[in-house]
This record gives structure tokens, sequence and C-alpha cells, in this order.
């Protein structure tokens, strides 16, 4: 239970960082808590959305086939659209709605981003502290782990490679979801099995 604790713990830093992401994000309200129903798949057909879109959206890559400066340069201007536009759209088509299970549920999208980027920071500074303190182990899991994806990277198209890690990407907060779901429901099978022994 402690390890439940501890995920749950914010910290004054964090906090102070989540309300400001909360302020910053205060345009994006709405789209993010609609994005959020989707990747924790409220509705059964919202994974088969997903993989969907993201096929769609690599088909149209492929068939396209624009040049690295054409790509870059598109999803430069599409971002500037939608930092613009989607703010002022939002309101419209959402309204303002300040419900309380809302608003907490806002709260927690933007803590939860917070800590996941402290995360990621915290194993990236680990990784280096790994490099200082074993260099030897650090060069052969660096130089192991950069030729097996120089050799995936050959066997498998390019595209269908980033298709499948994004798609992976996008479904794993449903896919977590469903796993914590199952594992607190095989955990109680066994309490309950110890119980009765």
């Amino acid at each position: 239970m402690a390890g439940a604790s501890d995920r749950s713990y914010v910290t004054p830093l964090q906090a102070q960082e989540t309300s400001q992401l909360e302020e910053h994000l205060k345009g994006w309200r709405e789209v993010l808590l609609a994005l959020d129903q989707v990747l924790r798949w409220q509705r059964p057909w919202f994974p088969l959305a997903v993989i969907g879109f993201t096929t769609a959206f690599f088909l149209s890559l492929y068939y396209l086939d624009p040049s690295v400066l054409t790509g870059v340069s598109s999803t430069i201007v599409i971002l500037s659209l939608a930092d613009y536009l989607v703010p002022i759209l939002a309101s419209k088509i959402f309204g303002s709605s300040q419900r309380v299970s809302e608003q907490q549920r806002f709260h927690e999208i933007c803590t939860g981003l917070v800590k996941t980027y402290h995360q990621f920071t915290d194993r990236w500074r680990s990784f280096f502290n790994f490099k200082e303190r074993r260099p030897k182990m650090y060069f052969l899991l660096v130089l192991s782990i950069l030729l097996g994806m120089a050799w995936i990277g050959q066997q498998v198209h390019n595209l269908l490679l980033t298709h499948l890690i994004v798609t992976f990407i996008l479904l794993l907060p449903g896919i977590s979801i469903c796993v914590s779901k199952y594992t607190g429901m095989v955990r109680r099978l066994f309490r309950r099995a110890k119980k009765n022994e």
C-alpha cells in the first residue's frame, strides 16, 4: 500500500507547477477532458476509434509522401492554428460549464502530466548517474539497445514502425487501466482463496 500512497503524494513544487499548468491550459480544458475520455476508453468503441484515426493519419502520410521540409512546416502550421483556434472554438462548441467533477478531473489530468514529467526527468537523471557509476555497463547497454533498434528499423518500414509506436502510446492509458482492473480482481481472488484455506 505504500506504493499507492507514494503515487498520490504531491510535493509543494508539483502542486505549484500543477496550478501553473491548469492556468496555461485553461482554454484547452474541454478538449483535454474529451481526449481523456477517449484515451481512458470510457466507451467500448474508443480503442477502435484511436486505431482508426492513427491508421488513417499514417495512410494519408504514406499516400502524400511529403518531404521533410513540407512535413515540418505543415506540422508547425497545424500546431499554430490549433494553439490559436482551439481555445476560441472549444468555449463555443463545448460551452463553459464549471461542473465540480469536470474541474476535479481537469486538476487530476494536470497533476498526472506534472508527475509524468518529473518521473521522466528523474529517470533521465538516474540514467546518466548510471553512466557515471558504471561506464562499461552503460556503454554495453546503450550499444546493444541502439544496435537492436537499428536492426528493427532495417527490418520494418519507418512509417509502419512509427504508426505502431504512436498507436501503442495512445492506447497505453486504456491498457494500463484494464491491466490494473484485472490484476485487482486476481488479487481479490487470491485473498479469498487464502481466507478459505
